[in-house]
């Protein structure tokens, strides 16, 4: 039994159909995607070996010789569709272990002895809760037509879906609770570099107002040290000393002519007493 050589790990669907083998030879656990599997007419009177497929929904055994062993595919849970027509199970006994899958939708024992026991079909839908199709038909006798099978195939992929919508949907809130955490923080970073800004503005003014203060003050100094020095041209000692010489002048004239006035009234009076 040789198998493809492309990456076992994205392998979804595996025909390995008239590929003689007793035994399960060349699967591995590395075919963790397959979904769908068909062994029919290989010549299998086992399941030993089988390896653990999580993702395998179809599995096709029919017309091998297999007896027993279905427990071996417990580590395929999500099994849904299994065909073992065609082979050699007897009895109840041999089905017990598929009671544990609950995901088991379509199971087909075609030309199996176990199908000749009385109340066969009640029997095993009474084992296998899940069951919807015995053989093709329900548990009123119904058939399924392709449609229904489809119908449910589809279900089942759109549960897979949404599970996996579900996943990213998670993933896509988490990023943007980040992202608005994110712009927020920028915001508040932007915020913050803005009320440094203002402040180094406020601190220009204050020293631009102070400068224009000091530079008042200088200015203001400097007129009045310009105002000192024109009164201290305008008022210099020499003037002040003319000052004093003219004043003095004019108290030696007054005191000359005080006298010369006295003179003339003694004069005056000398006349008189001599008219007398």
């Amino acid at each position: 039994m040789k198998l493809p050589l492309q990456p076992r790990a994205k392998i979804k669907e595996l025909n390995l159909d008239n590929c003689r083998s007793m035994m399960i030879e060349g699967l591995t656990d590395e075919f963790t995607n397959l979904e769908a599997l068909s062994l029919i007419n290989v010549g299998l009177t086992s399941l030993k070996g089988f390896p653990k497929l999580p993702s395998l929904k179809k599995l096709e055994l029919s017309d091998n010789r297999i007896q027993g062993g279905l427990n071996l595919l417990s580590g395929s849970g999500k099994l849904t569709h299994l065909n073992l027509s065609g082979n050699k199970i007897k009895d109840l006994e041999t089905l017990e272990p598929l009671k544990d899958f609950a995901t088991l939708k379509n199971l087909d024992l075609f030309n199996c002895e176990v199908t000749q026991m009385e109340n066969y079909r009640e029997n095993v839908f009474n084992l296998i809760p899940s069951l919807k199709y015995l053989d093709g038909y329900d548990r009123a006798d119904k058939e399924a037509d392709d449609s229904s099978v489809e119908d449910e195939d589809e279900d089942d992929e759109d549960e897979d879906e949404d599970g996996e919508n579900d996943d990213l949907d998670g993933e896509d809130a988490s990023e943007g609770v980040l992202g608005e955490e994110e712009e927020d923080s920028d915001d508040d970073e932007d915020d913050d570099d803005d009320d440094d800004d203002d402040d180094e503005g406020d601190d220009d003014d204050d020293e631009g107002e102070e400068d224009d203060d000091v530079e008042g003050e200088e200015e203001d100094d400097a007129e009045s040290g310009s105002e000192d020095e024109e009164e201290e041209e305008d008022f210099e000692p020499g003037d002040e000393d003319e000052e004093d010489e003219d004043e003095e002048d004019d108290d030696e004239e007054g005191e000359q002519q005080q006298g010369v006035k006295r003179k003339r009234e003694d004069a005056d009076l000398g006349d008189e007493d001599e008219d007398d």
